[in-house]
């Protein structure tokens, strides 16, 4: 294969599973590959500290706009601790408790609505999303048409759309979208993306942008966030060597069907996505030797414990962690909800 890991070792993840406990003579050997960086970055982690803070703070309820994250088995749980759920704001009756926007970010007439109503707002935005909707709003000022990559209809799409005047973003979802977009001035063009694609469909989308408005201007570094590049790179470099390829994550989490795309191009032809352990097609695993597992960035570690436990009961499970990356990255939370200075 033409990408090797940099180190396979154990972890956590590992260690939930003892080998002795399960008997080889009775079940078939199985090798695991659990893909790392996997599960929460750095921006997930942050907003589900938003909202788990603010409870512990200022009680139940809390009202978060839209799910915290994509992920049910997070949104449950932040419901059984007392979060409130809503879509819209005017779902929200009137209230002194927080309002929480997701990470996916919100479209300036949120917040402006928000304020008209004087409702306290935590914003749980990821950073990295705050650096696309500011280059977008540069981008803007200094005269240029802006040029969206991403994915219609998601949140984080419509929040960046939203930061200016309709018409000023255009989007583009595929090469063939880039083949035929029609600036208003191809001298005045400029691009940022959503930060959950896949790398390598977005770098074809530009390609064929820079062929054809070589002027255009790009970001100053990659809108595709650290987390989504680390987990695309992780799933490329078991897919050759495992038989299927199992994606913890939600149908509606942008960066988990990605990684899905992405096993099924790196060579494994079995790439599936799954909720919870119960969602595995045993079918899939008849007569297989290797299985990766991988989660994305809002699905958490617990889930991907479940699954190797499910595994352990039909396999005699040799589990192999394989890493390409080491993630330290870490965001502050809003100053509303840090501790008191000492």
């Amino acid at each position: 294969m033409s990408e090797r890991p940099l180190s396979v070792n154990n972890d956590s993840a590992a260690a939930a599973v003892s080998p002795a406990s399960v008997s080889p003579n009775a079940k078939p050997q199985l090798r695991l590959l659990l893909a790392a960086p996997r599960g929460f970055c750095a921006g997930v982690d942050r907003a589900i500290q938003i909202v788990e803070l603010a409870l512990a703070k200022y009680g139940a309820p809390v009202y978060v706009r839209h799910e915290i994250v994509h992920n049910r088995y997070v949104v449950d749980t932040l419901k059984a601790k007392g979060a409130i759920f809503v879509e819209e704001l005017d779902e929200i009756p009137a209230t002194a408790q927080p309002v929480i926007f997701s990470a996916h970010g919100v479209a300036k007439a949120v917040p402006a609505a928000a304020k008209a109503r004087n409702l306290f707002v935590l914003d749980a935005t990821c950073p990295l999303v705050f650096k696309v909707h500011f280059e977008a709003e540069r981008h803007h000022r200094e005269g240029r048409e802006i040029v969206l990559i991403g994915h219609s209809g998601h949140p984080e799409v419509d929040g960046t759309m939203g930061q200016l005047p309709a018409g000023a973003v255009r989007l583009v979802e595929t090469v063939g979208d880039a083949r035929v977009f029609e600036p208003r001035n191809p001298e005045q063009l400029a691009y940022v993306t959503q930060t959950t694609l896949s790398l390598d469909d977005t770098a074809a989308i530009v390609a064929v942008l820079k062929e054809r408005f070589p002027s255009i201007i790009g970001p100053q570094k990659e809108d595709i966030c650290y987390a989504t590049t680390n987990r695309q790179n992780a799933v490329k470099a078991i897919a050759p060597e495992i038989d299927c390829l199992l994606v913890v994550g939600a149908p509606n989490s942008s960066n988990s069907l990605r990684l899905v795309e992405v096993g099924s191009r790196a060579g494994c032809n079995c790439s599936r996505l799954i909720q919870r352990a119960d969602d595995i097609v045993w079918d899939d695993l008849m007569g297989a030797k290797a299985v990766g597992i991988t989660a994305g960035a809002s699905a958490p570690e617990v889930l991907v414990d479940e699954v190797i436990a499910k595994l352990a009961e039909r396999f005699d499970v040799q589990v192999e962690v394989v890493s390409t990356a080491e993630e330290r990255i870490a965001f502050n939370i809003p100053r509303e909800l840090r501790p008191p200075a000492a």
